[in-house]
């Protein structure tokens, strides 16, 4: 493909000035001179002359006398990446991209003279005109050579200043028209204009010296210059600046100013130098301490075996050794173990990799290799010492016994994975306390809320500074047994993040079918976990990995009736408050009605936690009477309750005794227990138009949709106009706007309200209710039966509506919560309807 013909006019040169430039390149171009397609200049010092400098300067004057009048208007461009030209400099350049390739043949065979301008940003790969500054460098291109990969390697020399008035062509390379920048008569001598060359020149050599470059042959080239200008330019080009500051540098046309400018980056590069030299000096004293150290810790270590005092590092050797066949690790174990101890032989005792095998070996031995508490197999002690700490939880004592039976037949088999799931403070954690006491094991509970990384599982590799193994190795050289029971506390409230995920980590420790091999990044080799009895517990089952779940056996623990609470309270709360209260039980009196009124009025949880602490506060209360002077004992009766507590926080009147058409009562499921659930219809004149409030979910919009399609295909049954639906609007909401609620237990609730609401008839206000329905109005089953049952009961409720399919989970709800409500299972919405008003 041919090139198009050049619009610019060769200039003949001068022969011997010529041969000049190639001399000067021959000198000057040396392997430093290099760039990524397309230049830079040699990063050797801060402030780097030719040791020749003053033969340099001389040629480099005598090439520009007549060169710049020589100058043609219209020349190519070379854009560059990282570098200022500035007159006078001489530099290789590598040029690679196309269009430069070209605008330098185009130099080549014109009159060599070629204009760098430098890129506004150096990441453009093919910049166009408006990417260039405006203001360059004219240089003359002294030689030319040819590079095997077909890059051109160029050294160029600096003539003339030359500011772009137009952009002629952009391809196949840049040409431009220019103006060349003529550099202004030498001002008057003055003393600040002396005074700023001075300072120039004397921070050029505090840098060199900062350096430790030789600085006479150097300084003799800057004392030579006093023309400012030239003087700036020389120094400029061989400080290292930015390029923004190096542009401004020449595009400064007054030669005062331009050394103004420079001696500004000679101020800023001193500071530079001076903390860099600081750094140096700092690290050397560093090392010449350890090598002091060193000479230092050899000659004690002589000192010491003329003494006869040696052996120590012998001894600590021999101890670790002892230790590792005491510990009686697996034989892949040992060999790795062995191995480590060989290469602490080896070393250094003071060096730092000697301390991290140290400690690693300090973990290998003190780790419960073979080590096994002896589980107490009686049953029936078991069983007594279950009862003796927690009332009721029968599911969960069949479960351990079960266990202990099984593992009295088959001493082999592995341990068990339990998850307990249940609102806060109905005892999961204590729980599992009271487990490991009942099997006489060592017990210790791991917290996992918001755990983010994975190595806190599997611990952090060795490579790190401060590593150390994963909590659960951590747990068990604690216990100092093979076999402890482990709690992994809120496993429903792990986190993840770039550091890993931890639930993952667990699928490992939480399978019995890997957990005999778990490796830890830390030790490097398998621990056996499969005789570790793991316990975790939750709030919700929602937040948890499926494929974590799966390897879990679910066990849950729903909320307490209101006698059991007064068991738990009378049996353990009770004594344990007056007991930390500095109080005997024969002091602090409080009867069952009591605590019956505290749990109405003062809690309303489906857990322990708040009930503890009003008694608590009952017992401080007590306590301060008692270190008064006053003689017990102390009774908290019904009439003295609201003295000693406070306004109850809730009342039974805040129950309605009648409900308005339109309002029905539903029981909802909480992570905290069961709740009631007051649903409000309105009917508005209007077009058919539904409108749900009350932060509902996704769930409970749907149910009302399908309420408001199954209340108008069913119409005529409620005596309910067939067209309302073309002259109403309807609004549901569902009051504690600001709290979210969702799932599939509203919509029995939602269309008794909104039939209420159309055939203008009241719900019966003592009856509450929950279940799905389907657009056919069967009543379909949904969870938590025995948590709505209970808030039913506590808020005073006389019947509830259940679906039929969940009558088998009634075997959970005690007897005595049966008998205080009416249940009746429903099928079908027919039979909800009659229910509900009666």
């Amino acid at each position: 493909m041919k090139r198009k013909k050049s619009p610019i006019k060769p200039l003949k040169l001068k022969k011997k000035s010529g041969e000049k430039k190639k001399k000067t390149a021959q000198r000057k171009a040396g392997p430093d001179a290099g760039n990524n397609q397309g230049l830079n200049k040699p990063p050797v010092s801060p402030l780097q002359v030719h040791h020749d400098a003053a033969d340099l300067i001389d040629e480099a004057s005598s090439n520009l006398e007549g060169a710049e009048e020589d100058i043609p208007s219209t020349i190519p461009v070379l854009p560059v990446r990282d570098i200022v030209v500035f007159n006078y400099m001489i530099l290789p350049l590598f040029v690679g991209r196309e269009k430069s390739v070209g605008a330098v043949e185009a130099a080549m065979t014109g009159s060599r003279h070629i204009l760098v301008l430098t890129q506004q940003d150096e990441a453009t790969e093919n910049p166009e005109h408006e990417d260039l500054y405006t203001t360059g460098t004219v240089c003359m291109i002294m030689r030319m050579l040819k590079m095997p990969d077909g890059r051109l390697k160029v050294l160029v020399q600096g003539l003339s200043r030359a500011r772009v008035k137009n952009f002629v062509a952009g391809d196949p390379f840049h040409i431009a028209e220019i103006e060349t920048i003529s550099e202004h008569e030498p001002p008057e001598e003055t003393a600040e204009l002396e005074a700023l060359v001075r300072n120039s020149r004397e921070q050029s050599e505090k840098i060199l010296n900062l350096r430790g470059i030789s600085s006479a042959d150097i300084m003799g080239v800057l004392n030579s210059v006093s023309e400012p200008g030239r003087l700036a330019d020389l120094i400029a080009s061989n400080l290292r600046m930015k390029v923004a500051e190096a542009q401004s540098i020449l595009e400064c046309e007054d030669p005062v100013k331009r050394l103004t400018l420079v001696n500004t980056q000679l101020t800023q590069e001193v500071e530079v130098a001076s903390m860099q030299n600081k750094i140096q000096n700092m690290a050397k004293e560093g090392m010449d301490k350890a090598q002091r150290d060193f000479y230092l810790r050899e000659q004690l270590k002589a000192i010491k075996k003329e003494l006869g005092e040696a052996g120590d590092e012998t001894e600590e050797i021999e101890e670790i050794r002892a230790a590792i066949k005491k510990a009686k690790m697996p034989k892949e174990v040992r060999t790795e173990t062995e191995k480590q101890l060989r290469r602490l032989e080896a070393m250094h005792p003071e060096s730092s990799e000697a301390s991290v095998i140290r400690t690693y070996l300090d973990w290998m031995t003190e780790l419960p290799w073979k080590k096994s508490s002896r589980d107490r197999l009686d049953i029936k002690e078991a069983q007594r010492i279950l009862n003796e700490d927690h009332y009721d939880l029968e599911k969960v004592k069949e479960r351990i016994l079960e266990y202990l039976s099984v593992r009295k037949l088959n001493p082999t088999m592995k341990g068990p994975i339990l998850c307990f799931v249940g609102p806060p403070g109905v005892g999961k954690t204590s729980l599992g306390r009271s487990i490991a006491r009942s099997l006489q094991r060592k017990f210790h509970r791991m917290s996992l809320g918001g755990m983010r990384d994975e190595a806190e599982i599997r611990g952090h590799r060795r490579t790190y500074i401060g590593s150390m193994p994963g909590r659960i190795i951590q747990g068990i050289k604690q216990c100092k047994t093979r076999n402890p029971v482990i709690m992994l506390d809120e496993i429903d409230k792990l986190g993840n993040d770039f550091r890993g995920d931890p639930s993952s980590a667990l699928l490992e420790v939480l399978d019995p079918e890997q957990n005999n091999s778990f490796t830890d990044h830390y030790l490097n080799v398998p621990f056996d976990l499969s005789k570790v009895m793991f316990i975790c517990t939750a709030n919700v089952l929602d937040t948890i990995p499926r494929p974590l779940l799966d390897r879990m056996e679910v066990i849950r623990i729903p909320g307490y009736t209101e006698h059991e609470k007064v068991k738990i309270a009378r049996r353990y709360i009770v004594p344990r408050q007056a007991k930390e209260n500095g109080l005997t039980e024969e002091e602090f009196q409080i009867s069952d009605n009591v605590l019956s009124k505290v749990i109405r009025e003062y809690t309303r949880e489906a857990g322990l936690r708040n009930l503890e602490r009003e008694v608590g506060s009952l017992c401080r209360k007590m306590a301060r009477k008692k270190a008064e002077g006053e003689e017990g004992p102390f009774k908290a009766t019904t009439r003295n309750l609201h003295k000693l507590l406070g306004p109850a926080s809730y009342l039974e009147d805040e129950r309605e005794t009648t409900l308005p058409p339109g309002v029905a009562i539903g029981l909802a499921w909480t992570p905290v227990g069961g709740e009631i659930l007051h649903i409000e219809v309105s009917i508005l004149p209007g077009k058919g138009k539904l409108t749900l409030t009350g932060k509902l979910g996704d769930v409970m919009k749907e149910s009302a949709q399908a309420a408001v399609s199954f209340a108008r295909s069913h119409a005529d049954k409620y005596g309910i106009d067939p067209k309302f639906h073309e002259t109403q609007d309807i609004h549901i909401h569902v009051p504690a706007g600001a709290t979210p609620k969702d799932g599939p237990s509203a919509g029995v609730t939602l269309v008794t309200a909104l039939i209420s609401a159309l055939s203008d008839s009241p719900v019966n206000a003592e009856t509450a209710m929950t279940g799905e329905i389907s657009l056919r109005g069967r009543v379909l089953p949904v969870g938590g039966i025995k948590e709505k049952i209970l808030a039913a009961v506590s808020q005073g409720m006389k019947r509830v509506l259940i679906p039929s399919q969940n009558t088998k989970d009634l075997d959970d709800v005690p007897e005595e919560l049966r008998k205080k409500i009416e249940i009746k299972p429903v099928e079908r919405i027919e039979e909800v309807w009659p229910l509900a008003k009666s």
